[in-house]
């Protein structure tokens, strides 16, 4: 198993490190022969519409939403679910546009509403911890979408088939359970 993250901004070394400690080959993705030769990818945080512009500049985009759309397992955390919403709420534009999500940019406020806490998601256990930082959330699903996690009412972790999604940065903890969690998605569509 070879899991790519989009290296562009944000934290993606941190899900680096935490793919190669659970033993997994973890690799760069910054070129579109990358996205041929992985079994799933992670969308880091950072700046959606930056890595939204980045994306189809490096020649990125049409590879990426064919793999996701043929089953590619991929996990967008933050600003990577941003990319992954089908829409965004009060903006004229989308990115990948490929999960049935509604999600709001920046619904938690700005750099100052950045916060942590621990909540429970569905079939990984009661006590995950979550860091927010300028956190995106999911205003709604459409009935495909299986909502995962919930914080003070908003959505925050969701998964439709071969897409997950999560509004907070697992990599910014300890904690391998989002990641294994992810790990098993990729096991399951690449046998």
């Amino acid at each position: 198993m070879k899991i790519g993250v989009l290296a562009m901004q944000g934290a993606y070394r941190e899900h680096l490190q935490m793919l190669k400690a659970l033993g997994v080959e973890a690799i760069d993705v910054r070129y579109e022969e990358d996205i041929d030769n992985i079994d799933g990818l992670i969308i880091p945080g950072g700046e959606s519409t930056t890595m939204g512009k980045l994306i189809k500049t490096l020649g990125l985009y049409d590879k990426l939403k064919s793999r996701i759309e043929n089953g590619m397992p991929v996990w967008g955390t933050c600003a990577g679910m941003i990319l992954l919403a089908k829409n965004i709420v009060n903006e004229s534009y989308n990115h990948l546009a490929v999960m049935d999500i509604n999600v709001r940019r920046n619904a938690y406020g700005r750099q100052l509403g950045s916060f942590e806490t621990k909540a429970p998601v569905k079939g990984i256990g009661d006590d995950i911890e979550m860091v927010f930082i300028r956190a995106p959330y999911i205003e709604s699903v459409c009935e495909n979408v299986e909502v995962l996690s919930t914080v003070d009412g908003n959505i925050v972790a969701a998964q439709e088939g071969n897409m997950l999604v999560t509004s907070f940065h697992p990599e910014l903890t300890e904690d391998i359970r989002m990641h294994k969690y992810f790990l098993n998605i990729v096991d399951k569509f690449i046998k």
